[in-house]
């Protein structure tokens, strides 16, 4: 058998018709909103990703799409028609969770299988495909094993290979990297993105998780208390995010409110800037060795050229006074945690001095960005989350 037969020939669909179609969609539990009024189209063959707190409505809306849960008002819709009351086997739709729910009494070969088995397909087709799958995730020699024999990666791919075997319109994903550790799940995603382009079915992945998000996604729907709060690739949600919570929430955003806003720029609305995005003034610069500069002309001189001295606030530029409360050494680079005289406490990536924490804390410094890095952050009407 042929990749094409692993992922089934199926009619091309039209760019026009979304994978997924959510109108309006709403999930109560008694006097609870789980999901407010969503509004949502996901593209054919797209890696689509919803990211949001617990209890944000993400997977509620996963469960919904699968036929899990029904929901309370509106509607879902798969390539134009409505599946809004199926039942789950109804769906052309399949779902990998975090646990894998593999049988621990089965071969991996079986376990692939067992969907094509349900479905009615006869023992030598079913074995054929499975191994087919199995082989497609990196596991074909690995057929005869059971679950308890595998790493929770291998385990991992089982449980795709086990879902995508039946051939489905789009593949729902719900937080499956969550119980791997951190090198395995940068491992994977990796992976779970070059296979999701090689059989180019839609994957939709549930994750509280940003890196994730911005590692593998087409594009990204960040939940908030049950509604969308903006949709777009990861560039776009990560350098402008339309409000202060999808600033906060992916990544680190140093946010100024509206009064700070009116005194450096005449204009009450709130505004972001990333902390790569600063620039750091020494008055005198805290090094580990301890031959700290005397001065400030002196730490000009033995420092970086981006953060020596007070970052000049010419054209198009800010500067600000503050003190400096903490540093949080994070391999790559050092955060510095400001108090800025008038305005926030703000946070500063140094990445390429490594500073004596018992110098710089208390040290005075200047902080500086350019005005073309702002992010300015207004209230976002429902027009925001959806285009």
């Amino acid at each position: 058998m042929t990749e094409t037969a692993l992922i089934g020939a199926k009619p091309q669909q039209t760019q026009d018709v979304p994978a997924i179609r959510l109108r309006n969609l709403t999930k109560t539990f008694g006097d609870a909103v789980a999901v407010d009024g969503v509004d949502l189209d996901i593209r054919q063959g797209e890696f689509f990703s919803m990211l949001g707190p617990s209890g944000s409505g993400k997977t509620t809306v996963l469960r919904m799409i699968a036929g899990f849960d029904l929901p309370t008002s509106g509607t879902i819709e798969l390539e134009g028609v409505d599946v809004s009351g199926k039942a789950p086997f109804e769906r052309d739709v399949n779902t990998v969770f975090q646990d894998y729910a593999l049988f621990p009494h089965m071969s991996l070969v079986d376990n692939v299988a067992y969907g094509l088995r349900v479905r009615g397909v006869g023992k030598r087709e079913r074995r054929e495909r499975a191994v087919e799958a199995l082989d497609r995730v990196q596991l074909g020699k690995f057929v005869t094993r059971r679950p308890s024999q595998l790493s929770g990666g291998q385990r991992q791919r089982v449980a795709l290979a086990r879902a995508l075997v039946v051939e489905p319109k789009v593949l729902l994903l719900d937080e499956p990297l969550g119980a791997l550790d951190l090198k395995l799940r940068q491992q994977m995603q990796i992976e779970l993105k070059e296979l999701q382009r090689s059989l180019g079915i839609t994957f939709i992945f549930v994750t509280h998780d940003q890196e994730e998000a911005l590692t593998m996604s087409d594009r990204i729907g960040v939940f908030n208390n049950g509604k969308l709060a903006q949709i777009g690739t990861a560039h776009e949600i990560y350098q402008r995010p339309t409000g202060s919570f999808v600033a906060n929430f992916v990544g680190t955003s140093n946010v100024f409110d509206p009064a700070a806003a009116k005194a450096l720029y005449s204009r009450a609305t709130a505004f972001a800037v990333r902390p790569e995005r600063l620039r750091l003034g020494w008055d005198v610069r805290p090094v580990v060795d301890g031959s700290a500069a005397s001065s400030t002309s002196a730490a000009a001189a033995a420092a970086p050229a981006h953060s020596a001295g007070r970052p000049a606030a010419g054209p198009g530029e800010t500067s600000v006074r503050g003190t400096v409360t903490s540093l949080v050494y994070v391999g790559h680079a050092t955060q510095v945690h400001i108090a800025l005289d008038d305005g926030p406490a703000v946070v500063v990536l140094a990445s390429d001095e490594l500073l004596d924490e018992n110098q710089a804390v208390g040290a005075a410094v200047t902080v500086g960005w350019s005005d073309r890095d702002i992010v300015w952050l207004p209230e976002p009407g429902p027009a925001a989350a959806t285009a």
